[in-house]
């Protein structure tokens, strides 16, 4: 059975004293109706588990917002009382009926007792077309991805999960460890995080039964095109499907995606893909300060895939290929290490939102892969595939924008050290100063927690010296 980090966070949803209706967010086939399955059973709940794609005569009682209307109906098609003690309501597919979104909020008002969860693929498409007054305040949100490198690892070789979960900056992990979550972190680019693939992988260790799987979403995914776009795009929103692994890493160029559709065409079905969570945005961010995301270009960005491993699948990687490639070649074949830290950056109580810093100068241009925060300081990321590469975009960051401390993703052990660098100016050479975290790939998720305890570490030693 795969475990799920979200699991806990089901837990403490579960129990507050005032508990909000939660909506479980994400795209299909990320294990959404799965993971409240295992939280109930797990915690002794009884599940009232309905799925309103197939009740859909259901949303003419959640129009009325007449609880005792919606409570009878969905008594009836439970078979028993979903208002008792020790359940659980789970509205699975929330989007094929979407007055129930808006009901959510008499749950919480009538019957604040009664545990709901809701879910949705597409919920993003029938919010687009709600004509009435979302519950705002009234429900939470959590945004659920496919399976993190974390929870790969602990399915897979669960004793390794404390190099990760226990690491500090400033710590080494032993070189047997090191090399160990390496490979595993190799493979997991190769499977990528769809639970399905992951159990094929974890109860076969087969790799060819992971490249069906990833055949099979692929499949349905463009089958499922029909849902949410017309019949004219389908053909240029399979293309665009198709080509978004191909581009991952460079700044989206509408021509380069597909010569014969105008612009506007392909970023309609761009935007669509986005909705669907098929694909995310990472906005160009002038980076002049927290929050990042009120200093972007709408207009200039990146993209990054659903998933790392259907990123390898749909740009022909197979694992013979995967294990033959060293570093560098990793970095040309699909920006493999780009999107595996991307995805890992997303925090699952937001929508998906990254930025990263670009400058286009002529004969001197400068692109930092992503850019994050903790607290008020700016700290720009870097990603190398291999155990090399410099450090030229990073630097003219930290000349442009001052910052102080900077990470970079590579192959090599964590460490920390102090860099003093010369860099071209446009008066000339200016000597710039900065801490560099060099951190595994394979800690990339840990990142938000161990800059945290960074930035606490040199609060409590102002305080000290104060």
């Amino acid at each position: 059975m795969l475990t799920r980090t979200a699991e806990n966070y089901l837990s403490a949803w579960h129990r507050k004293s005032h508990r909000k209706p939660l909506v479980i967010r994400g795209a299909r086939q990320v294990g959404k109706s799965t993971l409240v399955r295992r939280f109930t059973q797990n915690n002794g709940l009884i599940l009232n588990e309905i799925n309103l794609e197939r009740h859909l005569y259901l949303d003419t009682a959640f129009k009325s917002l007449d609880m005792d209307v919606i409570l009878r109906e969905l008594d009836a098609v439970a078979g028993r009382r979903i208002h008792a003690p020790d359940t659980v309501l789970f509205l699975d597919e929330i989007q094929a009926t979407p007055h129930a979104i808006a009901a959510l909020r008499y749950f919480y008002e009538t019957i604040p007792d009664l545990p709901v969860i809701a879910a949705g693929s597409l919920l993003e498409f029938a919010l687009a077309d709600l004509h009435f007054s979302m519950p705002v305040g009234r429900i939470d949100y959590y945004h659920l991805g496919p399976m993190t490198f974390n929870e790969f690892l602990t399915a897979k070789e669960p004793e390794l999960f404390p190099y990760l979960s226990g690491f500090h900056a400033g710590q080494t992990i032993p070189q047997a460890a090191h090399l160990k979550l390496v490979k595993r972190q190799r493979e997991y680019l190769f499977v990528g995080g769809m639970p399905e693939a992951v159990n094929a992988f974890v109860a076969e260790n087969a790799l060819p039964e992971v490249t069906a799987v990833h055949r099979s979403i692929s499949q349905t995914y463009q089958d499922d095109f029909s849902k949410y776009a017309k019949q004219k795009d389908l053909a240029l929103m399979q293309a665009v499907f198709r080509q978004i692994p191909r581009i991952i890493g460079q700044k989206v160029k509408y021509s380069n995606i597909s010569k014969e559709e105008k612009s506007r065409e392909v970023r309609s079905v761009i935007d669509l893909l986005v909705k669907a969570r098929v694909c995310h945005q990472v906005f160009h961010s002038n980076c002049s300060g927290v929050p990042l995301m009120a200093d972007i270009h709408e207009n200039v960005y990146k993209l990054l895939f659903m998933d790392v491993g259907m990123v390898a699948w749909l740009t022909g990687l197979d694992w013979i290929a995967l294990q033959r490639l060293d570093g560098q070649a990793l970095v040309n074949e699909g920006k493999l290490a780009e999107q595996f830290v991307g995805l890992h950056l997303f925090n699952p109580l937001e929508p998906p939102q990254l930025v990263y810093w670009l400058r286009e100068v002529k004969s001197a241009n400068a692109e930092v892969d992503f850019v994050t925060a903790s607290g008020n300081q700016v700290i720009p990321i870097e990603v190398k595939a291999g155990k090399s590469g410099a450090l030229k975009s990073l630097q003219q960051f930290v000349l442009n924008k001052n910052a102080g401390l900077c990470v970079r993703f590579d192959l090599n052990p964590p460490g920390m050290q102090e860099i003093t660098h010369s860099v071209k100016a446009a008066d000339g050479n200016v000597p710039v100063t900065y801490r560099l975290l060099s951190l595994p790939l394979y800690l990339a998720e840990e990142l938000p927690r161990i800059l945290d305890e960074i930035r606490k570490g040199e609060k409590e030693m102002l305080n000290f010296e104060c």
